[in-house]
């Protein structure tokens, strides 16, 4: 019931949010965001303190639109 009914996703290869920033892994962007209520953004942040990464240069990577 989280996600949209429009599934449709980017992807491409990066890193892991957090540092080292150094692992490959595959990620999956939703194209429609995902909206929190207030009560919900608190909740995320207690589990996760840190949130945050610094920005990778794209080094060549392809971005793919998957679905529609």
């Amino acid at each position: 019931m989280l996600l949209p009914a429009n599934r449709a996703f980017y992807a491409f290869i990066g890193s892991l949010a957090i540092r080292p920033c150094s692992e490959e892994v595959r990620w999956k962007v939703m194209t429609i965001p995902i909206e929190l209520s207030a009560a919900q953004l608190a909740a995320f942040r207690r589990v996760f303190k840190m949130n945050a990464r610094p920005v990778q240069p794209q080094n060549g990577r392809k971005v793919m639109l998957v679905g529609r």
